[in-house]
Protein backbone atom coordinates (compact mmCIF):
# COMPACT_ATOMS: atom_id res chain seq x y z
CA UNK A 1 0.00 0.00 0.00
CA UNK A 2 1.30 4.04 -1.44
CA UNK A 3 1.56 5.82 2.32
CA UNK A 4 2.59 9.08 3.24
CA UNK A 5 4.85 9.52 6.31
CA UNK A 6 4.66 13.14 8.15
CA UNK A 7 7.96 13.18 10.13
CA UNK A 8 6.70 15.48 12.96
CA UNK A 9 8.00 17.23 16.37
CA UNK A 10 8.57 20.57 17.49
CA UNK A 11 11.50 22.59 15.98
CA UNK A 12 14.69 21.30 16.80
CA UNK A 13 14.17 17.62 17.69
CA UNK A 14 16.35 15.89 14.66
CA UNK A 15 13.40 16.13 11.37
CA UNK A 16 15.35 17.33 9.01
CA UNK A 17 18.37 14.66 9.63
CA UNK A 18 16.02 12.16 10.19
CA UNK A 19 14.15 12.75 7.30
CA UNK A 20 16.87 12.80 4.72
CA UNK A 21 18.16 9.79 6.67
CA UNK A 22 15.37 7.85 6.39
CA UNK A 23 14.56 8.96 2.32
CA UNK A 24 18.01 7.87 1.64
CA UNK A 25 17.54 4.52 2.64
CA UNK A 26 13.89 3.81 1.49
CA UNK A 27 13.03 2.06 -1.70
CA UNK A 28 10.45 4.72 -4.06
CA UNK A 29 10.22 7.61 -2.23
CA UNK A 30 9.71 11.17 -2.39
CA UNK A 31 10.95 13.48 -0.08
CA UNK A 32 9.45 16.93 0.49
CA UNK A 33 11.02 19.38 2.83
CA UNK A 34 8.39 22.27 4.21
CA UNK A 35 10.93 25.15 4.94
CA UNK A 36 11.45 24.51 0.68
CA UNK A 37 8.10 26.86 1.03
CA UNK A 38 9.92 29.23 2.76
CA UNK A 39 10.90 31.94 0.37
CA UNK A 40 7.52 31.80 -1.76
CA UNK A 41 6.08 32.88 2.52
CA UNK A 42 8.54 35.85 2.93
CA UNK A 43 7.65 37.33 0.01
CA UNK A 44 4.35 37.22 0.97
CA UNK A 45 5.46 39.03 4.42
CA UNK A 46 7.30 41.34 1.76
CA UNK A 47 3.94 42.10 -0.20
CA UNK A 48 1.81 42.67 2.72
CA UNK A 49 4.52 45.57 4.13
CA UNK A 50 4.82 42.84 7.44
CA UNK A 51 8.20 41.99 8.98
CA UNK A 52 9.53 38.70 8.34
CA UNK A 53 8.74 36.97 11.45
CA UNK A 54 7.61 33.04 11.39
CA UNK A 55 5.87 33.40 15.33
CA UNK A 56 4.00 36.28 14.31
CA UNK A 57 0.24 36.63 14.19
CA UNK A 58 0.46 37.89 10.69
CA UNK A 59 2.46 34.23 10.03
CA UNK A 60 -0.55 32.32 11.58
CA UNK A 61 -3.25 34.07 9.97
CA UNK A 62 -2.20 34.34 6.56
CA UNK A 63 0.72 31.68 5.70
CA UNK A 64 1.29 29.11 7.95
CA UNK A 65 -2.26 27.01 7.27
CA UNK A 66 -1.56 27.19 3.39
CA UNK A 67 2.07 26.24 3.76
CA UNK A 68 0.73 22.92 5.25
CA UNK A 69 -2.03 22.40 3.35
CA UNK A 70 0.36 22.71 0.17
CA UNK A 71 3.03 20.57 1.36
CA UNK A 72 0.22 17.89 1.29
CA UNK A 73 -1.53 18.51 -1.71
CA UNK A 74 1.93 17.97 -3.72
CA UNK A 75 2.98 15.13 -1.59
CA UNK A 76 -0.66 13.69 -2.69
CA UNK A 77 -0.14 14.42 -6.01
CA UNK A 78 3.43 12.92 -5.96
CA UNK A 79 2.03 9.56 -5.10
CA UNK A 80 0.66 9.01 -8.28
CA UNK A 81 4.73 8.70 -9.77
CA UNK A 82 5.91 6.63 -6.38
CA UNK A 83 5.05 4.34 -3.54
CA UNK A 84 5.91 6.63 -0.45
CA UNK A 85 6.31 10.64 -0.14
CA UNK A 86 8.19 11.39 3.15
CA UNK A 87 7.14 14.78 4.36
CA UNK A 88 9.05 16.90 6.66
CA UNK A 89 7.53 19.24 8.60
CA UNK A 90 6.11 20.34 12.39
CA UNK A 91 2.90 19.49 11.53
CA UNK A 92 2.35 20.39 15.40
CA UNK A 93 -1.15 22.00 15.36
CA UNK A 94 -1.98 19.46 12.55
CA UNK A 95 -1.10 16.65 14.71
CA UNK A 96 -3.51 17.90 17.68
CA UNK A 97 -6.27 17.82 15.97
CA UNK A 98 -8.60 14.83 15.23
CA UNK A 99 -10.19 16.58 12.26
CA UNK A 100 -7.19 17.63 10.44
CA UNK A 101 -5.84 13.99 10.27
CA UNK A 102 -8.88 12.89 8.73
CA UNK A 103 -9.10 15.47 6.35
CA UNK A 104 -5.40 14.28 5.36
CA UNK A 105 -6.40 10.68 5.13
CA UNK A 106 -9.34 11.32 2.97
CA UNK A 107 -7.12 12.67 0.79
CA UNK A 108 -4.44 10.00 0.70
CA UNK A 109 -7.56 7.26 0.25
CA UNK A 110 -8.60 8.49 -2.99
CA UNK A 111 -5.08 7.52 -3.72
CA UNK A 112 -5.26 4.50 -2.29
CA UNK A 113 -2.18 5.45 0.17
CA UNK A 114 -2.46 5.42 4.20
CA UNK A 115 -1.04 8.29 6.13
CA UNK A 116 1.54 7.05 9.28
CA UNK A 117 3.16 9.64 11.44
CA UNK A 118 6.56 9.40 12.33
CA UNK A 119 6.93 11.20 16.12
CA UNK A 120 10.40 12.64 16.82
CA UNK A 121 11.35 12.25 20.82
CA UNK A 122 13.86 14.67 21.65
CA UNK A 123 14.82 15.81 25.43
CA UNK A 124 13.97 19.65 25.28
CA UNK A 125 17.28 20.34 26.03
CA UNK A 126 19.03 18.72 23.54
CA UNK A 127 16.51 21.17 21.49
CA UNK A 128 17.81 24.04 22.46
CA UNK A 129 21.45 23.21 22.06
CA UNK A 130 20.77 21.91 18.43
CA UNK A 131 18.92 25.61 17.79
CA UNK A 132 22.01 27.04 18.99
CA UNK A 133 24.46 25.35 17.08
CA UNK A 134 22.31 25.33 13.86
CA UNK A 135 22.20 29.02 14.13
CA UNK A 136 19.30 29.43 11.80
CA UNK A 137 17.39 32.82 10.81
CA UNK A 138 13.91 30.77 12.09
CA UNK A 139 15.18 30.29 15.80
CA UNK A 140 16.68 33.69 16.44
CA UNK A 141 13.12 35.11 18.16
CA UNK A 142 12.44 31.27 20.01
CA UNK A 143 16.42 31.72 21.53
CA UNK A 144 16.42 35.17 22.66
CA UNK A 145 13.20 34.47 24.23
CA UNK A 146 13.83 30.58 25.07
CA UNK A 147 12.19 30.44 28.55
CA UNK A 148 8.83 32.00 26.81
CA UNK A 149 9.36 29.62 23.93
CA UNK A 150 9.79 26.78 25.70
CA UNK A 151 6.51 26.95 27.85
CA UNK A 152 4.51 27.05 24.78
CA UNK A 153 6.13 23.61 23.57
CA UNK A 154 4.37 20.09 23.84
CA UNK A 155 7.03 17.78 23.91
CA UNK A 156 4.66 14.95 24.57
CA UNK A 157 3.03 12.70 22.30
CA UNK A 158 -0.11 14.64 20.65
CA UNK A 159 -3.36 13.02 21.97
CA UNK A 160 -4.93 11.94 18.78
CA UNK A 161 -2.18 10.32 17.96
CA UNK A 162 -1.84 7.88 21.25
CA UNK A 163 -5.21 6.86 19.80
CA UNK A 164 -4.10 5.45 17.02
CA UNK A 165 -4.82 1.74 16.82
CA UNK A 166 -4.32 0.28 13.50
CA UNK A 167 -1.18 -0.91 12.50
CA UNK A 168 1.37 1.45 12.13
CA UNK A 169 -0.06 4.47 11.80
CA UNK A 170 1.97 6.02 14.56
CA UNK A 171 5.70 5.83 14.84
CA UNK A 172 8.09 6.95 17.69
CA UNK A 173 11.53 7.81 16.74
CA UNK A 174 13.67 8.48 19.85
CA UNK A 175 16.27 10.83 19.28
CA UNK A 176 18.35 12.69 22.19
CA UNK A 177 20.83 10.79 21.88
CA UNK A 178 23.28 9.10 19.05
CA UNK A 179 22.40 5.58 20.74
CA UNK A 180 18.81 6.62 20.02
CA UNK A 181 18.76 7.66 16.50
CA UNK A 182 20.84 4.28 15.53
CA UNK A 183 18.49 1.94 17.10
CA UNK A 184 15.53 3.89 15.96
CA UNK A 185 16.65 3.82 12.55
CA UNK A 186 17.79 0.36 12.64
CA UNK A 187 14.25 -0.46 13.88
CA UNK A 188 11.92 1.92 12.34
CA UNK A 189 13.29 1.48 8.47
CA UNK A 190 11.95 -1.89 7.97
CA UNK A 191 8.48 -0.79 9.70
CA UNK A 192 7.98 1.79 6.44
CA UNK A 193 9.07 -1.08 4.37
CA UNK A 194 6.27 -3.05 5.23
CA UNK A 195 3.82 -3.64 1.89
CA UNK A 196 0.84 -3.22 4.52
Amino acid sequence: MKKMILVTSPPACGKTYISKQLARNLKHVVYLDKDTLIPLSNRVFLAAGEEINRSSDFFEKNIRDYEYETIVDIGVEALEYDDIVLINAPFTKEVHNEETLERFRTKLRTKGAKLVILWVFTAPEICHQRMIERNSDRDTWKLKHWDEYICTVDFSIPEPLERLDAGHDLILFHNSSDEEFEESMRTILPLLEEDD
